[in-house]
């Protein structure tokens, strides 16, 4: 995938990514959007059951799939510190 299209970039300074195109930032936002809509199913009352079927699950899913994303979509991550010597 040239360089250009990628969704993600390499973050310079540790490990992961940040989003470069409008697509990143729709997943992104997606995403952010959908935590919260999670959050807002429970409250002080929640049993832990529920709990755990409206918020744990569903995000721990949603954010195996926007890491899948960012993986699939960004350049290779890894560890650095500091702007990339290329």
């Amino acid at each position: 995938m040239p360089q250009d299209k990628f969704w993600f970039k390499r973050k310079w300074y540790g490990w992961g990514w940040y989003p470069a195109t409008w697509q990143g930032w729709a997943v992104t936002l997606a995403y952010l959007v959908l935590m919260l809509f999670f959050s807002f199913t429970i409250d002080e009352a929640s049993p832990a059951r529920e709990v755990w079927f409206t918020f744990i699950i569903p995000a721990t899913l949603l954010t195996i799939v926007f890491i899948r994303i960012a993986y699939k979509k960004g350049e290779k991550p890894m560890w650095q510190w500091g702007k990339p010597k290329k």
